[in-house]
């Protein structure tokens, strides 16, 4: 069990539900546009699972071989899960397993790749580039958190509703944008606590690169223009209006923002945390619903 355990800590196991509620818009994008398919959508939803707990347990890794997570002070969203650094599993162990969660999702994208066609190609290489390469190479030349926003965002929507049939509408591409936006964000803000940690080991995201004002700032736009591309895209007919439903998780911004616009030198609050997660989830998955409903 102590075993079990381990691997469900660098897995970050409270973090993937973020897989279901992207898999989820992208299925339901795809069913609003008239092509479902229910076994490509749960392969989809594996698929993507394995390749978030790879790029979970790969960063635990990285961050336990440069000591970035032996210097963090650990939150719920931030630090690291500390299961390297208390040695409940050696790196070498972490190691193998990312990269079985990772071959995993490779067999899973080949076997689309062969059902579906070439037109998938990009999403699996922009994908596997996102997993493989995130922590030690993304993160340190200032684009981790454009690469989280679209492997675990938009990529992830678009490329869901792409394996139902190889076909997408424009209610598959504006249901990806928003997600691109709050993983962006989603990751951004985490960065904040352990920013000077992060330096000393040799990271260099945004926070680091443009100072914790600036950084906050980007953080603002980037969540403001998740309402705002949700309410053009309805605009535009790309989405029904019942999407709009959509926009209302985005109440739950106003504690960070608050901290953004008010106080980004301070430390973030948990709250604040808590609530970029929950706009996140509660987003994608009212996306979803909408779309399912407005798909009858």
């Amino acid at each position: 069990m102590s075993n079990v355990k381990a691997y469900m800590g660098v897995a970050r196991v409270p973090f993937l539900t973020l897989p279901v509620v992207l898999v989820a818009a992208g299925a339901a994008a795809a069913a609003y546009e008239g092509h479902f398919n229910w076994f490509h959508t749960l392969l989809a939803l594996v698929g993507l699972t394995v390749l978030h707990i790879a790029v979970n347990v790969l960063n635990e890794v990285s961050d336990a071989r440069s000591g970035i997570d032996y210097n963090t002070t650990a939150t719920p969203f931030s630090g690291g899960s500390k299961t390297i650094p208390s040695g409940a599993i050696s790196q070498k162990s972490a190691f193998i397993f990312g990269l079985a969660c990772a071959s995993i999702g490779l067999v899973i994208g080949l076997w689309f790749l062969f059902r579906i066609g070439t037109v998938l190609l990009p999403v699996i290489i922009l994908g596997g580039i996102s997993v493989l390469l995130y922590s030690d190479v993304l993160v340190k030349v200032g684009i981790g958190e454009l690469a989280a926003g679209l492997g675990l965002g938009g990529l992830a929507v678009f490329g869901t509703a792409l394996v139902q049939d190889g076909t997408v509408g424009t209610a598959s591409i504006a249901a990806a944008i928003p997600a691109t936006f709050m993983t962006f964000n989603l990751l951004l803000l985490n960065e904040f606590p352990d920013d000077k940690v992060d330096e000393e080991g040799g990271r260099r995201h945004l926070v680091i690169a443009f100072g914790r004002p600036t950084a906050a700032m980007i953080y603002a736009v980037a969540a403001l223009l998740t309402p705002i591309s949700i309410l053009i895209a309805v605009v535009l007919n790309h989405l029904p209006v019942i999407a709009l439903a959509g926009m209302l998780p985005s109440l739950l911004l106003v504690q960070p923002l608050k901290w953004a616009f008010n106080d980004p030198a301070s430390e973030v609050p948990i709250p604040a945390l808590a609530s970029n997660v929950q706009w996140n989830l509660g987003t994608n998955l009212l996306l979803a619903v909408a779309l399912i409903i407005a798909s009858f």
